[in-house]
């Protein structure tokens, strides 16, 4: 994993997740795309674990929705992200010129 890559991820990420343990994801998956989908989506997953909204009332309210939903947003964000292992956009197909000639009459 190139430095780039790892700038990249902990931009998308957070400098919470160690560099070797994103290292050793982009080994096993392959790109930076996968890796950044997997730490997103074990992110949600923990918060589904607990409750979303606790209320104790009159003392406090701890509510974890908006950051499922910010995690949410950027999950949908990274299928637009370029990340810096993507292959090299195609260009359209270049063009052939073909010479069209009147048939004769019959």
């Amino acid at each position: 994993m190139t430095g780039e890559v790892l700038h990249w991820l902990q931009a998308l990420l957070g400098s919470d997740t160690p560099p070797e343990e994103l290292a050793s994801r982009y080994e096993r998956l392959g790109t930076a795309r996968a890796v950044a989908h997997e730490v997103l989506q074990e992110r949600i997953a923990q918060l589904l674990t607990d409750p979303l909204k606790v209320t104790v009332n009159g003392i406090a309210t701890v509510d974890n929705s908006p950051n499922l939903t910010a995690l949410e947003r950027r999950l949908a964000q990274l299928d637009t992200a370029t990340a810096p292992d993507d292959p090299p956009a195609v260009g359209p197909a270049t063009m052939s010129v073909i010479a069209l000639h009147a048939r004769a009459r019959r």
